[in-house]
């Protein structure tokens, strides 16, 4: 049970319901997390943050390498509804999330997105070659500010308690609590 009961689109601030709106022209539905975010508009408008960041990211890393950094981070910190967000997308594309066959690349990427959650003090000098070997200083850039608002996201939804949204139900990980 959510600690912070999403708020309605007709009882939100201005600037919550313009964003809100513009959520469901791009996605087709508001999930509640960002209606419980929409209690404030800044913390909503900070989180959305990770759509340009996403965008920023799938150019170079190419959309299945991003679903699976943000599917380990999400998976690492335990966040129900995230890791069910990206397990939903990995089966809808014809993929086992319990067990993905990663290139090289992949595995760099899945290997940092867990460690940034793990402990980002400890990335090791070797994980990070790994990474340099084939991304610019900007795209390493942009690949962190990425996994650290992804477990921005995870810590708010955990925090909270936020609900899973019922689309979601049919690709909760097997064994997962159902009360989340």
């Amino acid at each position: 049970m959510s600690r912070v009961a999403p708020i309605s689109e007709a009882h939100a601030e201005p600037a919550a319901r313009e964003e809100l709106q513009r959520q469901r022209l791009a996605h087709g539905r508001v999930t509640n997390m960002k209606l419980t975010l929409a209690h404030s508009p800044i913390a909503l408008d900070a989180l959305m943050q990770w759509y340009p960041l996403h965008d920023a990211v799938a150019r170079f890393l190419g959309e299945r390498a991003t679903t699976l950094f943000v599917h380990a981070i999400s998976a690492q910190t335990d966040c129900l509804i995230c890791s069910t967000f990206f397990r939903r997308l990995l089966i809808e594309a014809g993929e086992d999330p319990d067990s993905l066959k990663l290139n090289e690349t992949e595995r760099a990427v899945v290997d940092y997105g867990r460690q940034l959650v793990v402990d980002a003090n400890r990335v090791s000098d070797e994980l990070y070659a790994r990474l340099e070997s084939f991304l610019k200083p900007a795209q390493i850039v942009e690949l962190t500010a990425f996994g650290a608002i992804m477990i921005a996201t995870n810590a708010f939804n955990n925090a909270l308690r936020v609900d899973l949204d019922e689309y979601l139900q049919p690709f909760r990980r097997k064994g997962t609590p159902a009360d989340g």
